[in-house]
């Protein structure tokens, strides 16, 4: 590992006001992206919050991204199928629209907006406290499949360790694993290692990067990491220590791609192994794809930047322990400050829990 990191500076003003304007106004090349715009919105509230940039959105923006979210809160009715959680636009939302329309049948909670949508909340400094926790593990336990593996939606969605890894990290945000079957969750991820020691998005499938995040990840946030052996764990960082060219490539013979600078790096930080790697080069490829006119990471250089390559640049950087940039918890993808604020708000809900168990009403719980 080099340490000597000096080279290009990191746009830090440039990349919040282009985090703003996603918050703000959408360019017409998303609108495909109208049903997961949470997931636009957590890159760059994520992204304002990695900066160390949330002052910039005044208190009553923030609130209103806050209460949006709420508002796509799907909670079933009692003896209605379990698809609690959060959805990710107001498509189905149509004002006065009757409900023999048949829209609201298809308001689902999403596993990877819901795991966004609590992210978004929790870097906005909310106490969770409108959140139907019960309602959204349930929701949870309710798309896991007989392998163990989870679908995003309760109908019509692909199962994979994508999702996988979005019902563990909503289960550790919420400290609440309810029905999820943790242990064949894991048989899941252990036999989705491949013969070269990635792990792949299902069974029999190519080793994949940010797959084998979503595994190990998955594997951490549900205390089971112990269950790779040795030579399994030495094996799997090889596999993600030779996927460094000067930055990341997802797999074998591809590009590098800014966004590995988190999905790699972060694995190996959990495992940790990052120090194994050229921080250098690392933050060399990452700023070539920095927009230093607007703002924004993309994914090669040259090439159009978009919310998903500029959060996950940043986080990268912050790897790096890059000044200016706030610390970001790798199994979670979130800030260390958002980290522990849950942290506080789980150690609340504990004491309650224990406190209307012991019959004792006088419970005190503390926000930080």
């Amino acid at each position: 590992m080099d340490n000597n990191l000096e080279g290009e500076e990191v746009e830090f003003r440039k990349h919040a006001k282009y985090f703003m304007r996603f918050l703000h106004t959408l360019p017409e090349r998303l609108a495909s992206h109208d049903s997961t715009r949470v997931t636009i919105a957590f890159f760059a509230v994520s992204g304002l919050d990695v900066l160390d940039s949330l002052h910039m959105l005044t208190d009553t923006f923030q609130q209103d991204i806050i209460n949006w979210i709420y508002k796509l809160q799907v909670v079933p009715k009692p003896g209605e199928r379990g698809y609690g959680g959060i959805q990710g636009s107001s498509t189905f939302d149509v004002v006065g629209t009757p409900d023999s329309c048949g829209l609201q049948l298809y308001r689902w909670g999403h596993l990877a907006i819901t795991y966004t949508g609590i992210a978004v909340l929790a870097a906005l400094g909310d106490d969770l406290s409108r959140l139907n926790r019960r309602a959204i593990i349930e929701g949870v336990a309710a798309v896991q499949r007989d392998d163990g593996s989870f679908s995003a939606t309760i109908e019509g969605s692909e199962h994979d360790m994508r999702f996988v890894y979005c019902a563990a990290a909503i289960c550790a945000m919420l400290n609440d694993w309810g029905r999820v079957d943790r242990k064949k969750m894991a048989d899941y991820i252990l036999k989705s290692i491949r013969y070269d020691h990635g792990i792949s998005q299902h069974y029999e499938m190519e080793s994949h990067g940010g797959t084998t995040f979503c595994a190990i990840a998955a594997l951490e946030l549900s205390g089971q990491l112990h269950l790779l052996s040795t030579d399994t764990r030495e094996k799997i960082i090889r596999w993600l220590v030779f996927r460094q060219q000067d930055g990341f490539q997802g797999r074998p013979n591809k590009p590098v791609d800014t966004c590995y600078s988190f999905w790699i790096a972060a694995t190996l930080k959990i495992l940790q192994a990052f120090e194994l790697t050229s921080f250098k080069d690392n933050r060399d490829y990452v700023l070539s794809t920095q927009d230093a006119t607007v703002g924004g990471f993309s994914k090669w250089p040259q090439a159009y930047t978009d919310p998903f390559h500029s959060y996950f640049g940043l986080c990268g950087l912050s790897f790096l322990n890059e000044p200016g940039l706030q610390e970001v918890m790798p199994s979670l993808n979130i800030s260390m400050r958002a980290y522990r604020r849950l942290q506080e708000l789980q150690r609340n809900w504990t004491l309650l829990e224990e406190g209307l168990a012991s019959g004792n009403g006088e419970v005190t719980v503390h926000i930080e």
